[in-house]
């Protein structure tokens, strides 16, 4: 059975609305014994905050008028009453939650923003879209989770499942992620930290930071720095133009750059180490004691003692078995210096 709940008669008739700010809800509708397993969110410039470590599930509906402008509560009913469609319905286990100006009112100082809080339970999956608000997502396991904003930031916490969130311009925070993750930003930066499993993160102008990753993790910016810390696994992580900073990695990596210099430290070597840079240097420290195939270049390369090494080394070009051969190391310094040090 469907259960809906339409915003554009409850302002009509409700009297205890109370005056809208982010602190206190303009309207709240229980989704108790409602057994959600599915949220459909639609709004066009507010935010979408969702938490499913909430005691009492329920929808909160919070709406300024735009540029957070305070209107008299009389003010704010006309124009919802006029100009949008607000609701929210729930059938089946899913909650639709909807805002939409009807008239595509274009004058900007007579336009509302209507934002979304959902305490949900942990087990539901989401579906939010918003046009320019920030989205939050937080203490979920399972389940999928697709968001989009088209300028706001995305912060994700705490969620144990499949990811998918796309801001065309905001920023993006993730803390203890696990399972398939995939952020993307057209132009923000990323931080992403504590979280295993499948990860990607993309931003085509941003800076990315790492830390505290485990698993497959694929990293790229169109011009942003990236800086990783305590990473684990297999990881790829380029950069068009900026400076790459790499410590304390163990297993697989392959990173590079068109115009900074790389920093890479690993402390646990597996199948293959692969660092490259078109216009700056490379500083690569390794275990000591491991055994490697070496295929190095550089302008000039600077190396610690090679102890049971068999191959070429040249003041440009460094290619051989260390220790009878292993993990392969591959690193291209194409216009700047490379040193290799050991640890």
């Amino acid at each position: 059975m469907k259960s809906i709940l339409s915003f554009l008669t409850l302002l009509l008739f409700t009297g205890s609305l109370v005056a809208q700010n982010d602190q206190t809800p303009y309207q709240t509708v229980s989704l108790k014994d409602k057994k959600i397993t599915e949220a459909y969110v639609r709004t066009s410039g507010g935010y979408i905050h969702a938490s499913g470590a909430a005691a009492e599930p329920r929808v909160e509906v919070y709406i300024r008028g735009n540029g957070n402008k305070e209107w008299p509560q009389e003010e704010i009913q006309s124009l919802l009453n006029e100009n949008y469609e607000l609701t929210v319905s729930t059938e089946n286990g899913k909650l639709t939650a909807t805002a939409r100006n009807k008239k595509n009112n274009q004058n900007w100082k007579k336009s509302l923003s209507i934002s979304f809080k959902l305490y949900l339970p942990a087990s539901a999956s989401t579906d939010f879209v918003t046009s320019g608000g920030s989205i939050q997502l937080s203490d979920f396991k399972g389940g999928t989770h697709e968001f989009t904003t088209s300028g706001g930031s995305l912060r994700v916490e705490r969620v144990d499942a499949k990811i998918n969130g796309v801001t065309s311009g905001g920023s993006i925070y993730a803390d203890q992620l696990a399972k398939d993750i995939s952020l993307t930003t057209s132009g923000g930066s990323i931080e992403a930290k504590n979280s295993n499993g499948h990860i990607r993160l993309t931003t085509s102008g941003g800076s990315l930071t790492l830390q505290q990753l485990k698993g497959d993790i694929g990293a790229s910016t169109s011009g942003g720095s990236i800086k990783g810390n305590n990473i684990d696994g297999t990881l790829s992580a380029h950069t068009s133009g900026g400076s790459i900073t790499m410590d304390n990695i163990s297993g697989n990596l392959k990173t590079g750059t068109s115009g900074g210099h790389v920093t890479v430290r690993m402390v646990r070597l597996d199948k293959y180490v692969d660092v490259h840079t078109s216009a700056g240097g490379i500083t690569l420290d390794l275990p000591k004691g491991q055994a490697m195939d070496l295929d190095l270049s550089g302008n000039k390369i600077e190396t610690d003692r090679l102890e049971d090494f068999s191959g070429r080394i040249d003041r440009d070009r460094v290619e051989g078995k260390l220790k009878g051969g292993g993990t392969r190391i591959e690193a291209r310094a194409n216009s700047g210096r490379l040193n290799l040090k050991f640890h």
